[in-house]
């Protein structure tokens, strides 16, 4: 009897602890459950407690809890980072296409339709020709390629941090990086930056084109300012080609001042020499009416010469100036043309130019 006594006790006890060792192992593969499958009651967390039960110990147990957690990081993280990047992929598609439209409807729209009452009021002050119309089209589909392209880093730059957030990578020491990374390069390469930024505005402000006929003096040059053609127009820089055939490449940067003799319309400006003892009302009749026939015969001319008179006197002649209107980077071609047929003109009218008269006298001697 007494045995029995000391044994219950002994028994009792050993199942208590039995118990509370089943207890503290299922709590433990609880914790382990949620800790792979999460405990928000979803049915992907359902699915993942499915697969697996939070036991380990056997080489089944620990291949369940592998297969689980990555049917639940598809079935959560990656399934939303596919939906963070379809969304990206939709905004991007749906901002490029307001810009382009836009864009579009700003170079087409109202406003064409506002110059081209002004021009109808004022003839003479805005003229379209087809040249700036295509040169109009190409910077409007430049600035709107630009605009994309800022769209779309910034929409897929942002889906990125997203989507690292989602797989649990700290975003913040990762921003704080991309920062210092960022003030670096931008002292490295701010000149590379302003370039780019010029070449932004030279676009948007249609300073110049390809085909203008420009005078500028990069900032670094010394001498006279280059007058050339522009060849090519990017964001970095401006090629151009000089009249005695040299190649310029000028970053967009050291483009300061600079003068456009053919934007919008052009002027030739043709200073015309006669001798003295000629009937400047005369030669002023004879210059208008060679200039005037020649506007007849010649489209790019757009308004009749205009002969403002007695430009400056000298000891050999007196020069008249006369000017005429012109498309864009014709007025070249129009003053040699005028030229020609001035001298055929003043050979038939009789009218002298001006002989420059050379020193006389001996020469002085060597000392």
């Amino acid at each position: 009897m007494s045995l029995i006594s000391t044994i219950t006790p002994v028994l009792a006890q050993s199942s208590t602890s039995a118990s509370s060792a089943a207890e503290e192992v299922a709590e433990r593969a609880a914790r382990r459950q949620t800790r792979v499958c999460g405990d928000d009651g979803s049915w992907q967390d359902n699915l993942c407690r499915s697969m697996y039960d939070g036991t380990v110990g056997t080489f089944k147990d620990t291949a369940n809890r592998y297969v689980a957690d990555a049917v639940h990081w598809i079935t959560t993280g990656l399934l939303d980072i596919l939906v963070i990047l379809v969304v990206a992929w939709i905004v991007n598609r749906i901002a490029r296409r307001i810009i382009v439209n836009i864009g579009r409807g700003v170079g087409k729209g109202h406003l064409t339709r506002g110059l081209s009452a002004v021009r109808r009021i004022t003839p003479n002050v805005l003229q379209e020709t087809q040249e700036i119309g295509v040169r109009g089209d190409q910077r409007r589909e430049a600035v709107l390629g630009i605009l994309k392209s800022v769209v779309t880093g910034l929409i897929y730059t942002t889906a990125m941090f997203m989507a690292l957030g989602k797989i649990g990578i700290d975003l913040g020491p990762l921003l704080a990086g991309a920062g210092v990374v960022g003030v670096a390069l931008g002292f490295g390469a701010q000149t590379l930056v302003g370039d780019f930024l010029s070449g932004i505005f030279i676009l948007v402000e249609d300073q110049y084109g390809v085909g203008d006929e420009v005078t500028f003096r990069p900032k670094s040059a010394a001498g006279e300012p280059v007058v050339g053609v522009v060849e090519a127009l990017s964001l970095r820089n401006t090629r151009l080609r000089a009249i005695n055939g040299t190649v310029w490449h000028v970053p967009n940067g050291e483009m300061r001042a600079v003068g456009n003799t053919s934007q919008h319309w052009s002027r030739a400006v043709l200073d015309v020499p006669v001798a003295h003892g000629v009937d400047i009302a005369r030669a002023k009749e004879v210059i208008a009416r060679t200039a005037e026939r020649l506007r007849e015969h010649d489209p790019s001319i757009l308004e009749p010469p205009a002969v403002w008179g007695v430009q400056s006197m000298s000891p050999n002649g007196i020069t008249i100036r006369l000017v005429i209107k012109t498309t864009p980077s014709q007025q070249w071609r129009v003053t040699r043309a005028v030229r020609e047929a001035l001298l055929v003109a003043f050979e038939q009218e009789g009218i002298e130019m001006p002989v420059a008269e050379f020193p006389s006298g001996e020469d002085m001697p060597a000392t």
